[in-house]
């Protein structure tokens, strides 16, 4: 062997020998993907078999090559370059990777949840290798309900984006809807109207099941619910005040209370000649003019 690459002619032997490694690879790269094709539709599999043999392939034709070029004294310089070039072009999938590992073990979701990462929010429908897929909330659409659109995750930005979970440990959130009343409205009683529909629709957490769920979130976290009421707040806006009523609501539950609350206000309201809507308003006053008769 060594003879071979040491002859007259040893640049045509290298070469000859680096074309078929190169050719070889490339020739059992197309045969394990027609086989994978043939034999499997999972497109999840077909894409990770793509990549797999796309880099395995890569490293080892350079590995190789570089036994043939190089001397072996210098084939461990080579490899440690070698590997730290593919680990800098498999960054992403490593990472992803290992952000599956993440997702397996610590458990920050699973399947069921509604998360928000990145600026996405959706409920979790799948966890693969690579990424996570979400039915996205929100987008275009109003108060947390589907768009009907699934949204493709890397796993890797587990480490890099903070998480939001709405379903982990306790699977009820804070819900605020803010009403805003004129200046010549008694506050005091549309204060009390929001709080009448507050109470009538608004779930009870006295419920076993909500007091349950308080349980199990305070065992796992340091949580502490010491007010769990519907309540409200009062504040002076340019237009009017605003009475902003605030309850806890289950996660998946946001529009449809939202609506019922709020139809519960309209009719408490048409039945209120003292408390009237406000919206935005611009008022001019004209100072007192005197005019002197000739």
């Amino acid at each position: 062997m060594d003879d071979f690459f040491t002859a007259p002619d040893q640049w045509q032997n290298r070469l000859a020998v680096t074309a078929t490694v190169v050719i070889g690879a490339v020739i059992v790269r197309l045969i394990v993907l027609r086989i994978v094709r043939r034999r499997i539709d999972d497109t999840e599999i077909w894409y990770r078999t793509q990549k797999v043999t796309s880099y395995g392939g890569t490293f080892i034709v350079i590995l190789v090559v570089s036994f043939v070029w190089f001397q072996v004294s210098n084939i461990g310089a080579w490899i440690g370059v070698v590997s730290a070039g593919v680990a800098i072009a498999l960054a992403d999938i490593l990472r992803n990777f290992a952000g599956w590992g993440y997702i397996l073990l610590r458990r920050p979701f699973k399947v069921g949840d509604r998360v928000e990462i990145n600026g996405q929010a959706g409920d979790v429908v799948d966890v693969r290798s690579q990424r996570f897929s979400m039915l996205e909330i929100k987008g275009w659409v109003d108060a947390d309900q589907s768009t009907g659109r699934i949204i493709q995750i890397p796993n890797g930005l587990l480490f890099s984006k903070p998480l939001a979970n709405y379903t982990e440990g306790f699977p009820y959130i804070w819900h605020e809807m803010a009403m805003l009343v004129t200046f010549e409205s008694d506050w005091k009683r549309a204060e009390t109207i929001m709080t009448e529909a507050l109470t009538e629709h608004a779930p009870s957490m006295a419920s076993d099941e909500a007091r349950r769920a308080i349980r199990e979130a305070a065992t796992e976290y340091q949580i502490r619910y010491t007010h769990l009421t519907p309540t409200t707040y009062v504040a002076v806006k340019d237009s009017g005040v605003m009475i902003t009523g605030r309850a806890i609501i289950p996660v998946r539950s946001r529009r449809h209370i939202d609506t019922t609350i709020w139809r519960s206000l309209l009719d408490k309201l048409d039945a209120e000649p003292t408390v009237e809507l406000a919206y935005p308003t611009v008022r001019t006053y004209l100072p007192e003019i005197a005019v002197r008769q000739q």
